[in-house]
């Protein structure tokens, strides 16, 4: 796993989506995004939800523990579940509204890049929990991306 292309692309696509689409559409594998992007990203969202769950409850016992780590589990799932939701709608939407062919595999690579932004937030609030008002202001960015 690389981190330095997985927060070259992250930024990038955060500072200038139109070249980070770019670089993404000359991307010969579409599932590469699985591997090198979303599980990556869901597992830094999961380890920020786990150190801000105990930096907030303490280290004071096995409570705190298991505490964490159900918050960590219930943000992986959910954007786990999150993504591949996403990803079908978006296809189902592809063939009902604009009468094109299904593409799953590229479905998948566009909704997984696209909540990079949603991956960042989530990051950034796990560990500082009293910015979620600007992360609530912050994923209307999302269209833009």
């Amino acid at each position: 796993m690389d981190y330095k292309a997985l927060f070259h692309i992250a930024m990038l696509l955060i500072s200038s989506p139109a070249k980070a689409w770019e670089e993404i559409r000359l991307e010969e594998d579409r599932r590469k995004v699985f591997t090198a992007f979303v599980y990556p990203m869901i597992g830094l969202c999961g380890l920020s939800v786990f150190i801000g769950s105990l930096l907030a409850k303490g280290w004071g016992g096995p409570e705190s523990f298991q505490y964490a780590m159900t918050q960590c589990c219930a943000v992986a799932v959910s954007l786990f579940g999150g993504y591949f939701l996403a990803a079908y709608l978006i296809n189902g939407m592809r063939v009902k509204m604009f009468m094109m062919d299904s593409d799953m595999p590229l479905t998948q690579q566009f909704a997984g890049y696209a909540l990079v932004v949603l991956f960042l937030l989530q990051i950034i609030i796990g560990i500082l929990p009293d910015f979620n008002i600007i992360g609530l202001l912050l994923q209307f960015y999302i269209v833009y991306v």
